[in-house]
């Protein structure tokens, strides 16, 4: 396991960055995402539009983990299985016009 081990060693100072970036600019980073799945939603003629909204819901539930992961129940420090966020899942892209 030593080369697993070497690795983590290695990315966790990333890993620290990017959730600093995360907490940061997580409002900019929500609105982008919104208006990605509102373009690609566009592009698509509504095709697909329910899996490009569960996409785009489950992104911004992985960043706002990445975001939050010193509060309370988010490291999988057993109060949530596996560190989830507990609540109501994120809302999705607003419906196309």
């Amino acid at each position: 396991m030593g080369l697993l081990d070497n690795l983590k060693a290695r990315l966790e100072p990333a890993k620290g960055k990017v959730s600093d970036l995360a907490q940061q600019h997580g409002d900019k980073i929500d609105r982008g995402l919104d208006k990605m799945a509102r373009t690609v939603d566009e592009r698509t003629k509504g095709k697909y539009s329910d899996r490009i909204q569960t996409g785009t819901s489950k992104a911004k539930g992985a960043m706002d983990r990445l975001a939050h992961k010193d509060d309370k129940g988010r490291e999988g420090d057993g109060d949530t299985p596996g560190g989830a966020p507990g609540g109501p899942p994120p809302a999705g892209p607003p419906p196309a016009s």
